[in-house]
Parts: structure tokens; C-alpha cells; sequence
């Protein structure tokens, strides 16, 4: 069944603009074709002040109205990605977030036992990712606990999913040229070209545009630097939400229409990717719009 009949009216009353493809302006965007797509959302958490007001259940319902297949779930503490995963495990790719306890984003790489925390949630249950965890400031102090956090990862061939500025990512790969890593927010406060400098320097870095959404539009249209970054690494990107906050968890329709309508703007094959087709290769999974409304 298509997805637009399940789409809440909103999502599809808003216009999509109309702009020329990223790769070729003689291909045609996908336009308001980007709203039967599934999406898959890489960046989403499911942190415990969530819990009471959006039970696993509201989750799951508020990715059913937009069209979100799968996510891939991060949270503080790890016991909210399980809950969401036991709730709906066709629908929740988990990954484990460092912080718990009394480690946060801004000294989890000097809290007591982390090693032993992240070994023993690793074996409990099948994580596909660690993150995302932050790098605020780079310390080479925390070189070992980094090297054993990449085994672990190499380990079971999963991702870091990393927080940081463009210097952080590089210090990841001179540890270990074969970490997979996907840049939270690619990079967030960095600028477009950056990113793409970045992503040209290392080959397998991925990237999930959560808050880049507003960014990346400019009167409507896709700004030329991200144009440009679109198009050479669009076998790389994923769009998210980043529910890091209730706030989030409030405006996720939003958050959600804003991603399809830039998708909106880029020809079919492109958006395809971005929304769903990158994450299939990326986990290993089906994806797909027959997964709405299921668990």
C-alpha cells in the first residue's frame, strides 16, 4: 500500500518545490513523488525523559505517520534503545551510546569502567553501532580507551557514529584506517566546504544530515555547496532527527517533512538513496514501506 494515504495531511499539504537535479539539470526531481517513499532515520534517541510522555508505542506511531520504515536508536541511557528494539525489532536498528550513569557527552573517555560497560552491553545484545558519543575537545590522553572502543567495533564490523568537528574524525583514522564511522550531523557546526573536504580525504565516511535540514535550503532551494556535496557523496549521506530533546520529539513531523522536501528536489535515484537505499547497504536490511504499521 502506498504511503501517502498514511502520511499525516500536514506532510502532504505543505508544496515541494521544484528544482533541477543535483547531477544533471536536465533530470527531473522527484517532486511530491518523495512522500511514498519509506525513510530510514539515522539519527534518532530515545533518551529516558521521552520514556513517560512518548511510550515505545507513540514511537512507533509517529514513525508510521511519516513514512519512517526504520531508525537507528541511540540512547541515554542504553535501556531506551532496547525498549524501543523489544517493542519493534523489524523497525529498530540498535546502536550503543556510551553514557549512562553519571558519564555524559563531556567526560564518558574518562569514566571509570566504560571499557567493561561497553564490553558486557556489546554481549548482551546486537548493537550494529557505538555512538553516538561526542568528541567536544580532543584529548590524545584517551588514545587507549579509543583503540579498545575500534577493536571492539572492527570486532563485530559496526560502526562508530561520532559527534565532532572535522579533526576528531581524522584522529579516528590514523588509530585505524578500516574504522567505519558515520559523522553525526555531518560535523554539525562545520561548514559546507569542510564537509566536503572531509568526506573527498576519506573514502568510506559516511554521514547523517540531522539538523543540517534547514541548512542545506536556501530560499527554497538547495544552496550550490550543498549541491555540490550532495552530488559527489550521495551514496554516503542519510537524513535523521536527532530526538535529543523532547523538543524533538514534538516537532518530529516537521522534522520529517523538512527532510522529504529537500529530498524532494533531487531526482528520483538521489533521493531514493539519501532516504532509504544507503541504509540498506549500510545494515544489511530490507527496507521498505510495507514495514509501516508493523512492529
Amino acid at each position: 500500500m502506498p504511503v501517502l494515504p498514511r502520511l499525516i495531511c500536514f506532510a502532504l499539504c505543505l508544496p515541494l518545490a521544484s528544482q533541477g537535479a543535483v547531477a544533471d539539470s536536465s533530470e527531473t526531481p522527484i517532486g511530491e513523488a518523495v512522500n511514498d517513499l519509506p525513510l530510514f532515520d539515522a539519527h534518532m534517541h530515545y533518551k529516558e525523559p521521552a520514556w513517560d510522555p512518548y511510550p515505545v508505542e507513540s514511537v512507533i506511531e509517529l514513525m508510521d505517520r511519516n513514512g519512517v520504515a526504520m531508525a537507528l536508536v541511540s540512547s541515554t541511557p542504553d535501556e531506551g534503545t532496547i525498549m524501543l528494539w523489544e517493542h519493534a525489532p523489524n523497525r529498530i536498528v540498535p546502536e550503543l551510546r556510551p553514557y549512562h550513569g553519571d558519564a555524559n557527552s563531556g567526560n564518558w573517555a574518562k569514566a571509570e569502567n566504560m571499557r567493561s560497560y561497553l564490553e558486557t552491553r556489546l554481549a548482551a545484545y546486537p548493537h550494529e553501532g557505538i555512538g553516538e558519543f561526542h568528541i567536544h575537545r580532543l584529548d590524545t590522553a584517551d588514545e587507549p580507551l579509543f583503540r579498545d572502543v575500534i577493536r571492539m567495533a572492527r570486532a563485530r564490523d559496526i560502526y562508530l557514529h561520532v559527534h565532532s568537528g572535522t579533526e576528531p574524525i581524522r584522529w579516528l583514522y590514523s588509530l585505524d584506517p578500516e574504522v567505519k564511522i558515520i559523522w553525526a550531523h555531518a560535523g554539525l557546526g562545520e561548514r559546507p566546504p569542510a564537509i566536503y573536504d572531509l568526506m573527498a580525504e576519506f573514502p568510506d565516511l559516511l554521514a547523517d544530515t540531522s539538523l543540517k535540514e534547514y541548512a542545506i535550503l536556501d530560499s527554497g532551494q538547495i544552496s550550490a555547496d550543498w549541491k555540490a556535496i550532495i552530488h559527489r557523496f550521495q551514496d554516503r549521506l542519510m537524513i535523521g532527527s536527532d530526538t535529543w530533546v523532547n523538543g524533538q520529539w514534538d516537532d518530529y513531523d516537521a522534522i520529517m517533512q523538512s527532510n522529504r522536501q529537500w529530498l524532494s528536489l533531487l531526482p528520483r535515484a538521489v533521493a531514493e538513496k539519501i532516504a532509504y537505499k544507503n541504509a540498506e547497504r549500510y545494515f544489511d536490511r530490507t527496507i521498505s514501506i510495507e514495514q509501516i504499521g508493523t512492529r
